[in-house]
């Protein structure tokens, strides 16, 4: 394996690793209503586990209120049970057609918690980052002894490796600064 094929696929891991944490961040409430908070919610249709986003359509009503319109009436109940199970801090309100979920102004005790929350989300990825990094350098390692790279090439590799590391590790720190302050946002 080439000093470049390592960096393609570290980068690409890394990659991964900021998209998943972008993707857990859009489902922590802020005080907003946001249709991605509904994404982790299953709704038990016929048996089986299915998102609720494909069994309704979802919509923002206004800044504070999420409008859940099941394309099957009959699962309204089915999904009042998975929206009350998935434990989202709101009660939903149903009227037979549709459910609507309106969300609270969260409290000043409330933010502190969701804060260290997403705080705690962006250490996990890091560490992600540099168990990927860790994996990187071990492959540039295999790759010396098998190859006889020169030293140079290796002390090169491993830079390059630690500027892709670090460049990531800021792109978590932005993306975990940005959502705490979209949390305290009143």
């Amino acid at each position: 394996m080439s000093i470049d094929e390592i960096l393609k696929s570290g980068s690409d891991k890394m990659e991964k690793c900021l998209s998943q944490l972008k993707k857990d961040l859009a489902t922590v409430r802020t005080g907003r209503a946001n249709p991605m908070i509904l994404d982790k919610v299953l709704v038990d249709y016929y048996g089986a586990p299915t998102p609720l986003r494909q069994l309704s359509q979802v919509t923002v009503q206004d800044g504070t209120t999420l409008v859940i319109t099941p394309f099957d009436k009959t699962i309204i109940k089915e999904i009042e049970k998975a929206l009350i199970k998935a434990e989202l801090g709101i009660n939903p309100n149903s009227d037979g057609m549709v459910i609507r979920l309106k969300f609270p102004p969260l409290t000043e005790e409330r933010r502190k918690a969701l804060t260290k929350d997403v705080k705690s989300m962006g250490e996990t990825s890091k560490v992600a980052i540099r168990n990927i990094r860790r994996d990187m350098t071990d492959d540039l390692k295999k790759a010396e002894k098998q190859e006889n790279l020169p030293e140079d090439s290796v002390k090169d590799g491993q830079d390059k490796i630690q500027k892709t590391t670090d460049k990531y590790i800021k792109m978590i720190d932005d993306t975990v600064s940005e959502k705490e302050k979209e949390v305290m946002t009143v």
